[in-house]
């Protein structure tokens, strides 16, 4: 069995030196470069994942996150400096599957890199076998709470207006629309749309449930589907 590639595109050496040390010592094979040029050029479809600074010398890894997610899906995991949550926020929203800030330790940066790698693994295995809450609403779209869900395509519809989420947010708001009025903690979600459980994840929930209301809150101004339970977890409202 071939190791796994990762991608690696970070400017400062002393970093990625560690990077580099600490996945190849795990059986991981990777590949660096300093610059979004020559990050996109290595990114083929060998590569498994991709470990993306945030502030490079030719621009910002959130635009190179757009272009790369563009050409396939692949796990993005961003290293950054920024520890504002504006960041953390902006980065899931455009699609990274995770956000390590400096400085972090190479257990750490290991840990992560392996279990967005098994999350993704699960989820292909997923994909290619039947879901039974697909099965459950087929053949087609369902309504609940005035969302209209359609489970083939991928697609929700809320007030009118189809909406544009990405995949984790669309994991996390399928996970509630098929359990109407029930309570989803936060390790539930994850399991849910992420495929796996873990602790040191968490946190990341809140983030993408903050960015999902966001676009609800734009297409319906006047209502707040989603229900915090503090303590618990979230729920979808009644809409009675």
């Amino acid at each position: 069995m071939s190791a796994q590639r990762i991608l690696l595109v970070e400017d400062e050496p002393a970093i990625a030196d560690a990077v580099v040390y600490g996945l190849s010592r795990e059986g991981f094979e990777v590949e660096w470069k300093t610059s979004i040029r020559d990050g996109l050029a290595a990114f083929d479809s060998r590569v498994d994942l991709v470990l993306l600074d945030v502030g490079l010398p030719d621009g910002s890894g959130f635009d190179a996150c757009r272009e790369i997610l563009a050409r396939r899906d692949v796990p993005v995991v961003f290293l950054t400096a920024r520890s504002e949550e504006i960041d953390r926020v902006v980065g899931l929203e455009i699609g990274g599957d995770d956000y390590i800030t400096k400085p972090f330790s190479p257990r750490e940066l290991v840990a992560r890199v392996r279990a967005r790698l098994r999350a993704r693994s699960r989820r292909s295995t997923k994909d290619d076998a039947p879901d039974p809450m697909q099965a459950k609403h087929a053949p087609g779209p369902f309504l609940v709470a005035g969302f209209i869900l359609d489970r083939e395509r991928a697609k929700v519809v809320y007030a009118s207006s189809a909406l544009e989420l990405t995949r984790t947010e669309y994991g996390i708001l399928c996970a509630l629309l098929e359990r109407p009025g029930m309570v989803l903690s936060r390790a539930r979600l994850m399991e849910l749309a992420w495929d796996e459980q873990s602790p040191s994840l968490e946190r990341t929930v809140d983030a993408h449930v903050k960015t999902l209301r966001a676009k609800l809150k734009v297409a319906n101004p006047d209502a707040d589907p989603i229900e915090t339970r503090r303590g618990l977890g979230y729920c979808l409202r009644d809409a009675s």
